[in-house]
């Protein structure tokens, strides 16, 4: 009898199956905030870990911990308490939860792009079982985005999360997920090879990185285009700050997380596309 083919499990779905471990301890709603928090954390150190070696093997070792050397590359600027491999060193730690939300407030203290993306003083706050957590730190360690030249496959298991999350929760899951179909017809009827786009409801950002896929397969210049957003809630908007770095995208996305309707955060913006899924299934 021939043996049965055993089809090998995506890192999408090793990564879910981990995060679906948090059952019990975290309410199904919060898995994308605690997940996709930690693999910006680990894309952010395969970035960091990247650079720093080109610093030394371009005989610049002396400019390893100096921030300006990272952003001039559009790498964030590591602290050594905020960097993955410590976390793993402290993963069954009692602390480790603690631990997580101070990586988290380094690097968005030293790193301005960032302001308001992160979640701050979260993982402590959920009385996470420490197990279950260290696990998860475990699979997603064993991500290789350096394998990756484009970063493509972080952004691949971010979108493959959203839309996991998006199922997962039904009733409203509009409010930051629009499906990847909708949107990349939306890109390609308008063609927004170059210009400002804006997206007033732009949940977790994702017509702007399907603008950005559409100039790449069109040989455009990504340069050529100014991306403007806004979000009402607070968590989505963190979610797009975090979806949009890890695709290297920048994004004025207003100061903080508002109603488009009642405070425009772009007021004198002349915008070339306007692309925008508004949340329908919401009340004004």
């Amino acid at each position: 009898m021939a043996k049965k083919q055993i089809k090998e499990k995506s890192i999408e779905e090793t990564l879910w199956e981990s995060a679906n471990k948090l059952r019990g301890s975290v309410e199904p709603s919060e898995y994308k905030h605690v997940v996709l928090s930690l693999i910006f954390l680990k894309y952010a150190y395969d970035r960091f870990t990247e650079r720093r070696n080109e610093l030394v093997a371009e005989g610049k070792e002396q400019f390893a911990d100096n921030p300006v050397f990272y952003n001039a590359k559009n790498v964030f600027y590591l602290e050594p308490e905020s960097r993955w491999d410590f976390l793993i060193e402290n993963a069954k730690q009692n602390d480790i939860a603690i631990k997580i939300d101070k990586a988290l407030a380094k690097v968005e203290e030293s790193n301005p792009t960032l302001k308001g993306a992160l979640p701050s003083n979260y993982y402590a706050g959920l009385s996470l079982d420490r197990t279950k957590l260290a696990a998860l730190l475990d699979e997603i360690n064993k991500i290789d985005t350096l394998r990756d030249p484009e970063h493509d496959l972080m952004g691949r298991v971010y979108e493959y999360f959203l839309g996991k999350f998006a199922i997962a929760e039904g009733k409203g899951k509009g409010e930051y997920y629009t499906p990847k179909t909708i949107v990349n017809l939306i890109a390609e009827m308008i063609e927004p090879y170059r210009g400002k786009i804006y997206d007033p409801c732009c949940g977790s950002g994702g017509m702007f990185v399907q603008s950005m896929k559409f100039i790449e397969a069109h040989h455009g210049n990504k340069r050529d285009i100014s991306v403007y957003g806004q979000e009402y809630t607070n968590t989505t908007y963190k979610l797009a700050k975090m979806n949009l770095a890890i695709r290297g995208i920048a994004c004025n996305m207003g100061e903080m997380a508002a109603d488009t309707f009642h405070n425009d955060q772009h007021k004198d913006l002349k915008a070339d596309f306007i692309m925008a899924n508004p949340p329908f299934n919401q009340k004004a």
